[in-house]
């Protein structure tokens, strides 16, 4: 299991990187600062990310009296605390990567551009390329191959390869 966690952290790692990377070229354009909350929602993510986040929090003795109320309905992210993330440092990686410009394969298996629409007002679609863009599907295939070797050496609970959980739930384990 901690081999999983590690990997999934090393991942993480990766993705502040690139993500801190897109920040620094695009600044200018982002909206997206410490107090705007739009995308902060509850999310379900992989066990491997789950049990990395509650690992993280338990270290450094989080807990659910560290919030000032539960959220209004279960869309709301339960770790906001007055428009700000109370546990930033241990996020999930969905949060680590908001805003930024997105290049995905999708359906009919065309490149797909994604990014919030209060970032980069006025900009061409032509202006983003692989170099100023996150690689979501590179990224999102080594955290499902980090997960599916988490879930075969978990033993605590079984999972199945493509089972999710919510992110609050991390305040009930």
């Amino acid at each position: 299991m901690g081999s999983a966690i590690d990997k999934y952290l090393e991942l993480r790692a990766k993705i502040d990187e690139r993500s801190n990377q897109l920040h620094e070229l695009h600044h200018d354009k982002m909206k997206c600062k410490k107090g705007c909350d739009e995308c902060c929602m509850s999310f379900d993510i992989f066990p491997v990310e789950f049990y990395a986040i509650k690992q993280q929090l338990d270290k450094i003795g989080f807990s659910a009296s560290d919030l000032p109320q539960q959220p209004q309905n279960d869309e709301d992210c339960v770790f906001l605390k007055d428009g700000v993330c109370s546990i930033y440092e241990a996020r999930p990686i969905i949060c680590r990567t908001h805003g930024l410009p997105f290049l995905y394969v999708g359906e009919e298996e065309n490149w797909e551009l994604s990014y919030c629409p209060m970032n980069f007002e006025g900009q061409a679609p032509e202006f983003f390329h692989v170099e100023n863009t996150f690689a979501q599907d590179r990224f999102n295939s080594e955290l499902f191959m980090i997960n599916k070797q988490f879930i075969e050496n978990h033993t605590e609970k079984q999972f199945k390869e493509f089972d999710l959980i919510s992110t609050q739930k991390l305040l009930a384990e």
